[in-house]
């Protein structure tokens, strides 16, 4: 396991997998549940076909499209108004390499990776409830997309763990949002700290364990504002779904567009 990311091979990975590849040179990843069949289910940012405004970001969009040429059955799936989609592994990762995220860290594994969004201390559910909510929020959605509090990386998150941040108003559970306001947050608190230590060498060592230390606070292993939603519920109180009996049909369709 490194201290950066954990790269592995098609191979290697299993159904009920968090996978994620990096876009534009490494300064953003993307996210996906692997459901077998070499298909994935992620969250993009999508403008609604009802409105004239887009309020997602050009560049994450571009970074998350699904290419038009793809010829693979189903590949490119997604319901109106929804930015979750299926897609083929081959589209999911477009020129990227495949990275596996890491569940169950330990807080010293955790604190030694040097970059957020590759592990978290949260323990995921076993595949088939993990494949079952990528599933689920396939043909129900999963809201709308918000690169700082409801991104690709919590969607993935969520379908792994059901865990869900109560606190709307602050970081969503996305290590890459963490690490973003993590690293000023740092900077910013070890600044008064710089009159105490001439040495350039000390305030950096400060900042880099104060970054660590912010990014830790935010993981959903550790925060007490987090609860566990069931998917069904998820989708029903937050008006993704109108109905309960549309469960078994929902269950139906997404095994038809793995197995597809």
């Amino acid at each position: 396991m490194g201290l950066l990311t954990h790269r592995v091979e098609r191979s290697e990975i299993k159904p009920g997998d968090h996978i994620y590849t990096y876009r534009a040179v490494f300064t953003y990843s993307h996210h996906g549940i692997f459901v077998g069949g070499n298909k994935v289910v992620h969250f993009t940012p999508r403008q609604n076909i009802n409105s004239s405004s887009d309020t997602s970001s050009d560049f994450y969009d571009s970074m998350t499209s699904i290419p038009s040429s793809c010829n693979i059955p189903d590949c490119g799936f997604r319901q109106p108004n929804s930015g979750v989609a299926l897609s083929c592994l081959d589209c999911f990762l477009g020129k990227g390499s495949l990275y596996c995220f890491e569940y169950g860290a330990t807080p010293s594994v955790f604190l030694a990776k040097v970059r957020g969004g590759t592990c978290t201390t949260a323990a995921s559910d076993p595949p088939e409830t993990v494949i079952h909510r990528a599933m689920y929020l396939l043909q129900n959605g999963f809201g709308n997309y918000d690169v700082m509090g409801n991104n690709c990386e919590d969607f993935a998150l969520y379908c792994k763990t059901g865990l869900l941040v109560m606190d709307k108003q602050g970081v969503g559970r996305s290590g890459q949002a963490s690490s973003v306001i993590g690293a000023p947050l740092a900077a910013l608190l070890s600044s008064p700290l710089k009159l105490l230590m001439p040495s350039p060498v000390g305030v950096a060592t400060v900042t880099a364990g104060m970054y660590c230390m912010s990014r830790y606070a935010t993981d959903i292993g550790v925060r007490s504002d987090v609860i566990k939603v069931a998917v069904e519920d998820l989708a029903v109180n937050l008006g993704w779904a109108d109905h309960h009996e549309e469960v078994n049909e929902d269950i139906e369709a997404s095994h038809r567009l793995i197995t597809g």
